[in-house]
């Protein structure tokens, strides 16, 4: 008898500190289904325990990057209780990606589509191949995406998530990249390049800093500009007060490059 498949492949923190999580549900389009929701939630949790993570990234096989949830995995239980326990469950799970303490990259190399489409929104950078789509789609359904609205109207400006949100047309990865919802666009052959020139990126900046400059930076943006301010002042003194801060501006004042293995004192 064959060992199960996982839902979501991990690819293990490498020595720059790299994890890869991959959906691997290819032949249901990488649907969040429970299993699937239980496993990322698996998975993300790892992430969270481990000290030595730097940066993920967020992958799927197959075509389709994540189509949402499984609808007929819904159908199958029409109760509300139950759909409260779904919803809040996926609902976690996209809260712990923005809880991390390292930058989470979504490469999407297919359509994303309704919680497929909230998934790339909730996610840090993004990197999108060129033949890439977009949809918050449920309205075709009968169902608006209002969850999925949450992060999208936090990336895409409100006329165009509205628009989203009400025709459930797709975009195309330009036009996500147009209206703030992936940050590159490539080839579909140079997304894993494009994807590591931005790994690359991030890892030349110490962990500390992104940590505290991530977390401020999703807090302060449900605040007022007053207490935005008070926040954002409050972290920059504390990452000032940490080490890699301190060997970073004397090497800048020194005309050197910082060296963040001995970080001053």
């Amino acid at each position: 008898m064959s060992a199960p498949v996982e839902a979501v492949l991990i690819e293990e923190r490498d020595a720059r500190g790299v994890v890869t999580l991959t959906l691997n549900r290819p032949a249901a389009f990488n649907a969040l289904s429970e299993e699937m929701l239980a496993a990322l939630q698996s998975a993300i949790d790892r992430v969270a325990a481990d000290g030595g993570a730097r940066v993920v990234v967020l992958a799927a096989r197959g075509k389709a990057f994540c189509a949402g949830h499984n609808l007929k995995e819904m159908i199958a239980q029409p109760q509300l209780a139950y759909y409260q326990k779904l919803f809040a469950q996926c609902s976690r799970m996209m809260l712990s990606l923005q809880k991390l303490p390292v930058p989470v990259i979504a490469r999407v190399q297919g359509p994303a589509t309704a919680a497929g489409c909230q998934l790339v929104a909730q996610c840090d950078p993004a990197v999108a191949a060129e033949d890439a789509s977009f949809a918050v789609s449920g309205v075709n359904f009968g169902l608006f995406c209002s969850t999925p609205s949450v992060p999208l109207l936090r990336n895409v400006p409100a006329k165009h998530a509205m628009e989203m949100l009400l025709t459930g047309d797709f975009i195309t990865a330009a036009e996500a990249r147009g209206r703030g919802l992936v940050n590159r666009v490539a080839a579909q052959d140079a997304l894993d390049a494009e994807v590591a020139s931005l790994v690359d990126s991030l890892l030349a900046k110490p962990r500390v800093a992104l940590a505290m400059g991530k977390e401020l930076f999703y807090r302060q943006r449900e605040m007022g500009l007053e207490a935005a301010y008070q926040l954002a002042g409050q972290t920059m003194a504390a990452n000032m007060m940490d080490g890699c801060a301190l060997e970073g501006v004397r090497a800048f004042t020194e005309k050197r490059k910082p060296d963040w293995s001995a970080p001053a004192a």
